[in-house]
């Protein structure tokens, strides 16, 4: 048994941590911010809380700190000190037994279910931590959480290789939905769905239309000018033809409509942008992004 092991025995048997007691009873105002944050607009929270809010009840705020016997706290600084400093692949599955009514007042204990490792990852040695959370009213369990997380040390960078000219991008799938949008990529037109009925616009295409069920869509054709709405930097894993790190960019264009895509270029939130398209082979040609000179 390795001392991590050891001292995640040591964690286990003390079982639960003490009760932490939400900073606030269940009330309507959190639920009504809560509902208008995910854009559920389902009538019937007016004396009950939607269960997936049960986390937020116990949320410790913006200064808030581990008690010194959460385990989970516990456990991080463990594996921190042994080297496994990064965090990724966190995940959770949560158990309701009924509704919060407003006023209740939530209290959640702790404890460290499992840890396990040293695993192989692609980032690095890691180790795999569960920790199960239950909610309670007084002594009433309500809900429950398992919550994991993979603690790794981070493997040193290999030398960049630039991909070979043979290297192939990977192609997209192409359907009845949406062989009208690569169509127009290979004639240089950027296509948006538009409902045959409604007139809705878009994107990504689908066989009916969400609004008014109507499924004989057109489309128009796009202007190719929009600001950059999000992106990411993509650094990992390696992509078939393409030299890390590159950017991928959500665009927001004119008509409305958001659209994923490559961008060429240090990339801005609200950046004005227009389409480029870029021929693969005969069969494929490729929409991205460039800057706007009058951005």
């Amino acid at each position: 048994m390795t001392d991590i092991e050891k001292e995640a025995a040591r964690i286990a048997e003390q079982g639960e941590s003490a009760p932490r007691l939400a900073r606030d009873p269940v009330n309507l105002p959190m639920i009504n911010n809560w509902l208008e944050a995910i854009g559920d607009k389902h009538p019937g929270y007016t004396e009950v809380a939607p269960p997936a809010m049960v986390q937020v009840w116990t949320m410790p705020g913006l200064h808030g700190r581990r008690a010194p016997d959460d385990p989970l706290g516990q456990m991080m600084a463990i594996l921190d000190e042994a080297g496994y400093t990064s965090v990724v692949a966190t995940n959770s599955d949560q158990t309701y037994h009924r509704y919060l009514k407003v006023g209740e007042h939530l209290s959640m204990a702790t404890s460290l279910e499992d840890v396990t490792g040293p695993k192989r990852t692609g980032l690095g040695e890691g180790w795999f931590v569960t920790t199960r959370s239950t909610w309670y009213v007084g002594d009433e369990p309500v809900a429950e959480m398992r919550f994991r997380v993979l603690k790794y040390r981070p493997a040193q960078k290999p030398e960049p290789v630039a991909e070979t000219p043979e290297a192939q991008p990977i192609r997209p799938s192409v359907n009845r939905d949406t062989e009208y949008f690569w169509e127009g990529c290979r004639q240089n037109e950027l296509r948006i769905q538009r409902c045959g009925g409604c007139g809705l616009l878009r994107h990504p295409p689908g066989p009916m239309c969400p609004e008014c069920g109507a499924t004989k869509p057109k489309y128009l054709v796009s202007d190719g000018l929009g600001v950059v709405y999000s992106y990411v930097v993509h650094h990992h894993p390696a992509v078939p033809g393409k030299r890390t790190p590159f950017v991928i960019a959500l665009v927001e264009l004119d008509e409305g409509v958001r659209m994923l895509g490559e961008l060429d270029g240090e990339p801005a939130i609200g950046q004005r942008v227009e389409v480029v398209f870029t021929k693969v082979d005969d069969e494929l040609t490729m929409p991205s992004w460039r800057p706007r000179a009058d951005r």
